[in-house]
């Protein structure tokens, strides 16, 4: 993508003023798009991203600056006015690039890029045909197709250089049901570190089939009572609360600055014993995986909290200086146009040794949270505040009657010492998730598990 020649010379340039490192990080992104609404193609959109990043550490000041014209002369200008605002004395270097190779784990069958375009609308089709013969309550279907091969280059003057290509596919169903002027929707969107193989392997229709089960099932809904309660949360996306109100915490992005709940606690109980939590990005063809990240470090698998205790952070290159702590590979960006910093990949809950049937047998009363919505975080304080797409009461140890409307509300670090039963039917969930660095894939997971005690916000009390 740069020639060896180039790369030191921006490098030397980013250094001229001093600094203790400099980086290069190169992207070439293919993205390609179809939309339909209520069975008609919208829009269909196929781009290119490419760019160049530089990055420069004097300790932990940083300067970044970005281009997408890789003229040569172009890019030791960006690198040395970005050198300019270093106060510091010139060096000289010399550079001796060893490439680190990557090994694939990740292997691609079909290529996006060598499938039709009626290919991918017939998947589509399908999908929108599966939701909308379900039931006549459903007046709105809008499904999204995307795939992106991206291709990243990466050196820095340690002498590192090395080169990835990261092939993604994602398809997201979202079914509207409409009665007496209610409107409640259903919403799945799997996707994988895979090509077009991946429609092979999964159905979508079942897909769209059972979004168009939640959102017809919660508009006949009576709606939820609120309280405090037991709450059962489901395996398939329920993991987003300990994505959303723990993870974030977990990151060195505010760990390093003493923001987070979990600063300064490792080796310390933040968790019931039954927790185990762990971020893994070598994990084959998962949405959230890559043989490296966004800084060129190996993925790696980082047990986080191990039987209720503090065993890690997720670390980026800058906030480990400032920690004195080594990267975990954890260093992710969305594009050139933004520096690393720490993200999740695959983040989940370990599973224990409960059958969920039996932690729904156990539990007199509560809330069965089946699916998972939307929701707020205050990543500082862990107080959430999330949406349960479709839900259930539980009485006297059986599933009962679904109730719409329900949330839940607490503390991530509370969440995580409430919980009592985790289930042995560990699942994966795909997200998009936003941050400083932009918005990157990531998985969602855990088994079944109970939270002993929780606040559940509704219309009327139980």
């Amino acid at each position: 993508m740069l020639k060896k020649s180039l790369i030191a010379d921006v490098l030397s340039a980013s250094l001229e003023n001093g600094g203790d490192f400099a980086e290069i990080f190169v992207e070439d992104k293919n993205n390609n798009s179809i939309k339909m609404v209520s069975g008609e193609i919208e829009k269909a959109n196929s781009g290119r991203d490419y760019g160049i990043g530089i990055r420069i550490f004097n300790d932990t000041n940083t300067i970044y600056a970005y281009t997408n014209e890789d003229d040569p002369d172009n890019l030791i200008s960006i690198a040395r006015e970005a050198a300019s605002a270093l106060d510091t004395s010139s060096i000289d270097l010399k550079f001796n690039f060893q490439k680190k190779e990557v090994e694939n784990v990740h292997p691609i069958k079909l290529h996006p890029d060598n499938q039709s375009q009626q290919k991918k609308v017939d998947l589509l089709e399908y999908a929108h045909h599966s939701a909308a013969d379900y039931d006549g309550l459903i007046n709105q279907i809008i499904i999204n197709y995307v795939d992106t091969v991206q291709k990243v280059l990466i050196a820095n003057s340690e002498g590192l250089l090395t080169e990835d290509e990261r092939v993604r596919t994602r398809t997201s169903v979202q079914v509207v049901a409409t009665r007496n002027g209610d409107k409640q929707t259903g919403y799945f969107a799997p996707g994988a570190h895979k090509g077009f193989e991946f429609y092979d392997e999964i159905d979508i229709g079942k897909y769209a089939e059972e979004a168009a089960k939640t959102a017809v099932t919660m508009v006949k809904a009576d709606f939820c009572p609120g309280g405090q309660m037991p709450v059962v949360i489901n395996n398939k996306f329920g993991g987003v609360i300990f994505h959303e109100a723990c993870g974030h915490g977990l990151e060195a992005t505010s760990v390093a600055k003493k923001t987070s709940v979990f600063a300064d606690k490792l080796e310390q109980k933040v968790a019931s014993e039954l927790v185990t939590a762990i971020d893994d990005g070598t994990i084959p063809n998962a949405w959230g995986s890559q043989s490296i990240d966004d800084e060129g470090n190996s993925s790696q698998r980082n047990i986080l909290i191990e039987n209720g205790i503090l065993k890690g952070y997720l670390i980026d290159r800058l906030n480990g200086i400032r920690m004195d702590m080594k990267p975990t590979g954890s260093g992710r960006r969305q594009s050139y146009k933004y520096a690393p910093t720490s993200r999740m990949t695959n983040t989940y809950i370990d599973a224990g040794e409960s059958d969920p049937e039996e932690i729904i047998s156990s539990t007199d009363y509560g809330l069965y949270a089946k699916y998972m919505g939307g929701g707020s975080v205050d990543p500082a304080t862990g107080e959430f505040n999330f949406n349960v797409r479709e839900g259930y009461l539980i009485k006297n140890g059986e599933i009962t009657k679904p109730v719409k409307g329900a949330t839940l509300i607490g503390k991530g670090i509370d969440i995580l010492k409430k919980i009592d039963m985790v289930g042995n039917n560990l699942a994966h969930g795909q997200g998009m998730c936003g941050s400083i660095s932009g918005s990157i894939p990531t998985n969602v997971g855990q088994p079944t598990i109970r939270v002993s005690n929780l606040t559940v916000g509704g219309r009327k009390e139980k």
